[in-house]
């Protein structure tokens, strides 16, 4: 014959009674014996403790030993349904919101004196005053090519000339611009009406030291120069505005970190939002070593993985705050799952869950994610409920 499943029995046995000297007077009532999993907690507390080991991907399994025995009337339990569902696995890496981009701003090689600087915080668009030398705005221009030389009719063709029209005709001018290299008597024209504007000489030429050349808007988060000083050296620390998330992500998970890959962030207060993967870096960095007898190893060695978020407006002014990114690192589609807790560990080994009337189904354990494990085993099926035991 086949023996019963049982959980585990973990407290000491009673000691046996001493025999009275005389007749044990008649019982006057009798204890109802304790069903379900009141009864086996007498014996020893099954509850599942799931270890938090997030950053390493995994969860730890005990039983515990050292649990109080229940009250007589039992823990109280409810019951959960069987569920069919997806299971995504993930591992935790702490990382850090602020902004995209860090450029520094140098002051033109002709000098000058520094007459208005923006404030920390201010977010400066195309066209814009970013600083001012000699009480002339140097404004804002977007591209990838900053001015090196002097543009003006007959130059050389070049990248530079093109940031130039592509700028003035954002603009408003020179509309009739052709998107090229090419610096043309209209574009002159072009540079000197928006020169006029600018309050500047119309000459139709470009110097360095007249625009400031970003790949964008940009945001002020350091000021360096001094208003009255001499133009020398930085005058503004600057990010960009789009909103991310940096980590430095150890080398031994890269793999986790795929471009494009969708991303979980934990923000500070317990709020969450979603983002995705926008760039990876290639070259992996050095960490400093954590004290002065140990030195940076190459398991130490990081890669800087950057997260868009997908709707930046969730996290509101923060900036330079912790967070924590989840990172996908396994996922089990259409699986039977219950929460962890409804569990019971067996004295013969393994794990099963308790349906309402009593009866112990046998399970092997599968992935464990959101609080929840992956099982099979014979006569489960979805919509089924099961024992769990209530906070």
């Amino acid at each position: 014959m086949t023996e019963p499943l049982t959980p585990a029995r973990g407290s000491a046995a009673p000691e046996p009674a001493l025999e009275p000297v005389d007749p044990a007077p008649e019982p006057v009532g009798h204890e109802e014996p304790v069903r379900g999993r009141g009864r086996r907690s007498l014996l020893i507390g099954t509850t599942v403790v799931v270890l938090g080991a997030v950053a390493a991907g995994g969860v730890v399994l005990s039983t515990r030993t050292d649990a109080p025995a229940a009250p007589a009337a039992g823990p109280r339990t409810g019951t959960t349904p069987v569920v069919r569902t997806d299971l995504v696995q993930s591992e935790r890496v702490d990382g850090t919101l602020g902004y995209a981009g860090d450029y520094t701003v140098t002051a033109p090689r002709d000098g000058g004196i520094v007459t208005w600087l923006p404030d920390v915080g201010a977010t400066i668009a195309r066209g814009q005053r970013a600083y001012a030398v000699d009480g002339v705005a140097v404004p804002l221009f977007h591209g990838a090519t900053p001015l090196y030389r002097t543009l003006e009719e007959g130059v050389d063709d070049g990248p530079d000339v093109r940031v130039v029209k592509r700028n003035l005709k954002a603009l408003g001018y020179g509309g009739l611009l052709a998107d090229d290299d090419r610096f043309t008597s209209g574009t002159a024209e072009a540079v000197r009406d928006w020169q006029e504007d600018l309050g500047r000489e119309r000459t139709g030429k470009v110097a360095p030291g007249d625009v400031l050349v970003e790949p964008g808007s940009v945001r002020v988060t350091e000021i360096p120069g001094i208003i009255g000083a001499p133009a020398e050296g930085p005058l503004l620390k600057l990010s960009g505005t789009r909103r991310v998330v940096t980590v430095d992500m150890p080398v031994g998970r890269q793999q986790l970190a795929g471009n494009g890959a969708a991303v979980r962030v934990r923000l500070p207060g317990g709020r969450t939002t979603d983002g995705k993967v926008s760039r990876v870096g290639t070259v992996a960095r050095s960490a400093p070593s954590a004290g002065p007898d140990r030195q940076a190893s190459a398991a130490d060695a990081t890669v800087p993985v950057e997260v868009t978020l997908s709707k930046p407006a969730e996290v509101g002014a923060l900036d330079g705050a912790p967070v924590q990114v989840d990172f996908t690192s396994g996922r089990r589609e259409d699986v039977l799952a219950v929460p962890v807790p409804a569990l019971l560990a067996l004295a013969e080994g393994g794990y099963a869950v308790e349906t309402p009337e009593g009866r112990l189904i046998p399970v092997t354990l599968g992935v464990f994610a959101q609080g929840r494990v992956e099982i099979s085993g014979a006569g489960l099926r979805a919509g089924m409920k099961v024992e769990v035991p209530l906070a």
